[in-house]
């Protein structure tokens, strides 16, 4: 028995939810796991996985039907991205970055005429061409994220237009977006995050360029690109959620990232829970001396804190859905999913490869690729430091000035 299937149970998951949940596990085995090595092998992106989840309602799981989705809770999302994590983590922050970052914003922030005109066809997530039409998300600049003043992109008031310059970096499926949703100064004095406008844009817009895809360590499958912004001339009404929203734009995307943390505390955790259940599998039947080498206390042990850590990670991960859902404060719990569950996942990829031994550092068995991809947990979206940072300002208060 698995971690997943011995606690399931525990998590009282409701007939729907664990409907979800058996879905996106039947479909990750059959058609994400077969695939995943070689995907990361040759970098490439998993067009046809998408386009069969596009049929299967993924793709919108968690907006309201009458938005265009459909109609899940974040904790149903969650268990998604869960799934098809333990199977490919590039699959699975894709996914990930298309609901939370790509679509939530829009759908969340945005004017109803935006929510009408971007929503219904990111939910879809193929047009009628047979595109792909995901989401992407641009707060990130090589030289800035989490700091508001450091973010160099502009965009500036010209008339009946505005007028965009800039560049962002490690964007998630620019390649296959039809709409980016990003950050750009509008003050040249920001504050606070005052002075900083989140705007939509759609991909192919005369002065948007996608470059090339980055050559990375781990996530290898998924898509990573910088965006050039070179006089880009934006309607005015591509300010998310309109006029008012001028200069207010980035504590909407601090509200959208706790969110996203959410949900890469889900992609951690199925990773580590992947990496667990091959080292579990290989513990069963790997003999030395004529035994498991599941009897050794030493690799018995490094099983039982996998188990133990994953079980606790998840804890963490559905509460903090959970707590969402329920229209709660959840960015303090969401940083701590986040946090606990990349460290887990890495520390349960490290002691995969050891009780796998030889193998494991070689490509014949996944662990080596959860190994690289569950480092991306650590960094995106908030790196571990950052994390900790917002969780001791939040139980400490800000004592920066006392």
């Amino acid at each position: 028995m698995t971690t997943t299937e011995a606690t399931a149970t525990n998590f009282d998951l409701t007939e729907e939810q664990q409907q979800i949940q058996q879905a996106a596990r039947e479909f990750a085995a059959e058609h994400v796991a077969p695939k995943a090595q070689e995907l990361d092998e040759k970098a490439e992106f998993p067009v046809d996985n998408y386009k069969m989840m596009a049929e299967l309602g993924f793709l919108g799981l968690s907006i309201p039907e009458e938005a265009g989705g459909s109609g899940f809770d974040t904790l149903s999302f969650i268990l998604v991205v869960e799934e098809l994590s333990k199977a490919c983590g590039s699959t699975g922050l894709g996914y990930a970055a298309h609901i939370s970052l790509g679509v939530t914003p829009i759908y969340l922030f945005g004017t109803p005429e935006q929510k009408q005109k971007y929503v219904p066809q990111l939910c879809k997530g193929v047009d009628d061409a047979g595109n792909l039409t995901l989401g992407c998300f641009g707060l990130t600049e090589p030289g800035a994220g989490s700091d508001a003043g450091g973010t160099k992109t502009t965009a500036e008031r010209k008339g009946d237009h505005w007028l965009v310059n800039g560049r962002k970096a490690w964007i998630t499926n620019p390649h296959y977006a039809k709409t980016c949703i990003f950050t750009a100064k509008t003050n040249q004095n920001p504050k606070d995050g005052k002075g900083i406008t989140a705007f939509i844009a759609e991909l192919g817009t005369e002065g948007f360029k996608v470059e090339a895809k980055e050559d990375k360590l781990g996530m290898r499958s998924s898509d990573t690109a910088q965006l050039v912004f070179e006089d880009m001339k934006l309607p005015l009404d591509a300010v998310a959620g309109g006029e008012p929203q001028v200069d207010v734009g980035f504590n909407k995307f601090m509200k959208t990232l706790a969110g996203g943390r959410i949900s890469i505390g889900a992609l951690a955790l199925g990773i580590a829970e992947g990496a667990y259940q091959k080292a579990l599998e290989y513990a069963r039947q790997r003999k030395q001396f004529n035994k498991p080498i599941g009897t050794f206390q030493g690799v018995a042990f490094m099983l039982a804190d996998m188990a133990m850590e994953i079980s606790a990670a998840r804890h963490l991960v559905y509460h903090a859905a959970r707590l969402r859902d329920a229209g709660r404060d959840f960015a303090q719990a969401g940083s701590m999913a986040k946090l606990m569950a990349s460290e887990v996942a890495m520390k349960t990829c490290t002691n995969a490869i050891q009780v796998l031994g030889g193998v494991g550092y070689t490509r014949e068995y996944d662990v080596e690729r959860m190994l690289r991809d569950a480092k991306l947990c650590e960094i995106g979206e908030g790196t571990s430091e950052v994390q900790r940072l917002v969780i001791s300002r939040q139980i400490l208060g800000d004592l920066r000035n006392v």
